[in-house]
């Protein structure tokens, strides 16, 4: 088959061309599938780096000149002095590379930004690079169209056009690709596979006017009311639901635009994913708890507000698209004796004592996705008390040589503790970050919002014996057979619980290397053998069965036991129901759902107080006091009505909660800010000036079992 490859960064052979790990994913499928016999081909822009690829391999410029407009238009809110249509022209360039086909695409906007690659989050608004990835996919767009979809399909034929099989076309990151799916959709010549290689939010989106103005360019017609989100709830007077239902929603409006899980855009915007979900032929995660994840954001702050979107509707509507085709640790590294490199000369040519116990940190610079600040606060709080602990941090604003400081206060630190912390703000080329990574005791990953999938670079620690310290992320759950040292998910800028947490198992690992070598060198070799496991070879396997399959017009149905492992009772037929039936109620308990529970058969004491249970432990309390009204149990429901109180207090009224499991709770205002409230033996506390007495108050629970979870209680003077 042919697989044609579109990614804003696919270079994973040249360490000037990468900022994260999308590109060494892109390039080691691709080598993986020349490898089985297969053409592929890889479309990229050159991020203006073309004389530097074209003095270092085979670099052949092609007959492609195509003067195109790129029509550009923002939303005015965010661009109050809109940049105007583009006109620009597209060369493309052949670079021939270990048998794949790399087609690099050049012009005046995919040449911008060649140290950062990516525009900046904050340059939305002010500066046209923003717009970068949008010019990359309808210069891409246009070259599959022209150039891979028929007889003219670059070096050889490929495509239904010449008379064969389809095109597949996987494409990564929605971000970077939406346009793709709904264009090629009618096209026989191509199939389109999305592949998610991170968590962006799942309702990011793209100004229903811009989307409408590229669509109608490439000559494609979609129902884009389909994407539009239900109206959010509003007050009624005398009524209490409403009012509570209403809080609740300006609440986690306010609330999610501080957690990076939801993009908080208004109704004239169309969710990318939705249109991507509806219109490629399969969506491929690189992990199962990546596709859980990003499924029904369970356990997250999101959750609630999640279920009333269109993009989840869209989501459970083509559940049977969704595949795992897994990722790797690249076969280089497992290739590798980790045993060659001297851990002793690696650390002292960092200037650090081979005597303490070394933890490592790599990841590009992002000081909230990658839990940076917490990190270098936890290691500032850790040499305080124990400076016998070496540090090795890289946090990459650039490719290499003179990169730019990311954040001065980071340096500072590191300038305090010249022979215990080097702090590096370059990527490292492979064969030095496979020595840092050996010479390394611990590998330290405090990711937050849950916008890891895979994350290579943790499997690449873990193989070289690193034990990881790192985030219990449900994406990242395949890692967690390994018993190392879990942080707690976070959803909070500057977490202090996050930074605590850091120092706490930064202190616990460093004892565990001083005072239990033998029980320190079972934990790493569990760590190598489980980060062996991950192979690009049967992630290449996996998806290329998908791919024969979509191209043999095989497309599977949604498996069973994930519908129901979601809870998405409504997407299973009758036939599903009868032969399933045992296996649905048992998860209708978990999930305290009475409804599906009445539908697979009777409900009776004992399933009641099982469903009683199983509300409690999520922290469901407005179904705890159904559940407790349907059982007889009076003190119980008289509990639950009265769980939130205003009780007389000299400062002011004080705010008194009470709740079982929780490890937290916040009062959380309409502007989404949280106020944590102060244990207080079976309650939580706080007291308030009567001006910021809300007349609905609204609570984010924090469960002991790492759940988060929301609550509008009616109030009991």
């Amino acid at each position: 088959m042919h697989v044609v490859k579109v990614a804003f960064e696919a270079l994973g052979f040249d360490v000037r061309m990468m900022r994260g790990g999308l590109a060494p994913l892109v390039w080691q499928l691709a080598r993986e599938y020349v490898d089985r016999g297969h053409r592929v081909s890889v479309v990229t822009p050159t991020h203006g780096r073309l004389d530097h690829l074209a003095a270092r391999y085979d670099v052949t410029e092609l007959d492609h000149h195509d003067e195109h407009l790129v029509p550009l238009v923002p939303d005015p809110a965010v661009w109050p002095d809109p940049p105007g249509d583009r006109t620009v022209t597209t060369r493309a360039h052949l670079l021939r590379h270990e048998g794949v086909d790399v087609y690099l695409l050049g012009n005046d906007q995919l040449d911008l930004l060649p140290e950062r690659i990516y525009p900046a989050a904050a340059s939305e608004g002010t500066d046209p690079a923003f717009f970068k990835p949008l010019v990359f996919q309808v210069a891409a767009l246009r070259f599959l169209l022209r150039r891979l979809g028929g007889e003219g399909a670059g070096h050889g034929t490929g495509g239904a056009g010449a008379g064969g099989e389809p095109t597949l076309v996987q494409a990564y990151e929605p971000y970077y690709h939406y346009l793709l799916p709904p264009v090629l959709a009618g096209d026989p010549r191509f199939r389109v596979v999305s592949t998610v290689a991170s968590n962006m939010p799942i309702d990011l989106g793209v100004y229903r006017p811009q989307l409408a103005r590229l669509l109608a360019m490439f000559g494609t017609g979609v129902d884009l009311d389909r994407y539009l989100d239900p109206p959010a709830p509003v007050a009624v007077p005398d009524d209490p639901g409403a009012a509570r239902a209403a809080a609740l929603a300006t609440a986690l409006a306010g609330h999610l635009r501080h957690t990076r899980l939801s993009a908080g855009r208004g109704a004239d915007h169309v969710s990318l994913f939705a249109l991507i979900a509806d219109h490629c032929d399969s969506i491929d995660f690189l992990t199962p708890g990546q596709r859980d994840f990003y499924s029904t954001f369970r356990d997250t702050p999101y959750e609630v507000a999640f279920r009333r979107t269109a993009v989840a509707r869209v989501v459970r509507d083509n559940a049977g698209k969704q595949f795992v085709g897994g990722c790797g640790v690249p076969a280089p590294w497992l290739d590798r004796d980790p045993g060659t490199v001297d851990r002793t000369r690696v650390l002292d040519g960092l200037g650090l004592d081979p005597g303490r116990p070394t933890f490592h940190h790599v990841a590009r610079y992002s000081v909230h996705h990658k839990g940076q600040w917490e990190l270098v606060r936890a290691v500032e709080a850790v040499l305080a008390t124990d400076p016998e602990v070496n540090f090795v941090l890289r946090m990459a604003t650039a490719a290499g040589g003179d990169a730019p400081v990311g954040e001065p206060y980071f340096q500072r630190v590191a300038d305090r503790f010249p022979d215990r912390v080097r702090l590096f703000w370059s990527m490292a080329d492979e064969e030095t970050f496979f020595r840092e990574a050996v010479a390394a005791d611990y590998c330290l990953f405090p990711s937050k919002y849950e916008l890891d999938t895979f994350l290579i670079a943790q499997g690449q620690a873990m193989v070289c014996g690193a034990v990881p310290i790192a985030t219990a992320q449900e994406s990242t759950r395949h890692y967690r057979p390994v018993p190392g040292f879990d942080l707690p998910r976070s959803f909070t800028p500057d977490d202090p619980r996050l930074t605590r947490a850091l120092v706490g198992r930064i202190h616990e690992a460093a004892r565990l290397w001083r005072g239990d070598p033998d029980g320190y060198r079972r934990l790493s070799a569990d760590a190598t053998a489980l980060g062996r496991t991950f192979t690009y070879a049967a992630a290449a396997d996996r998806r290329l069965d998908r791919f024969a399959r979509l191209l043999a017009g095989d497309v599977p149905p949604p498996p069973v036991e994930h519908l129901i492992g979601y809870g998405w009772f409504d997407q299973l037929d009758g036939r599903q129901w009868q032969t399933h039936r045992a296996a649905i109620r048992a998860a209708a308990i978990g999930f305290a759902d009475l409804e599906a529970v009445r539908r697979s058969g009777p409900v009776d004491v004992a399933t009641l107080r099982q469903l009683h249970a199983a509300a409690d432990r999520r922290g469901d309390l407005d179904r705890c006091l159904e559940l407790a009204d349907l059982l007889g149990d009076t003190e119980r429901a008289r509990a639950l009505r009265r769980r939130c109180r205003l009780i007389p207090h000299p400062d002011g009224p004080e705010l008194r909660y009470e709740v079982t499991g929780a490890a937290g709770v916040d009062l959380v205002g309409p502007d989404g800010r949280p106020r944590p409230l102060e244990p207080d033996g079976p309650a939580f506390r706080t007291v308030l000036p009567w001006p910021d007495v809300p007349d609905v108050p609204v609570f984010l629970l924090r469960l002991a079992s790492g759940r988060s979870t929301w609550d509008v209680p009616p109030v009991a003077s």
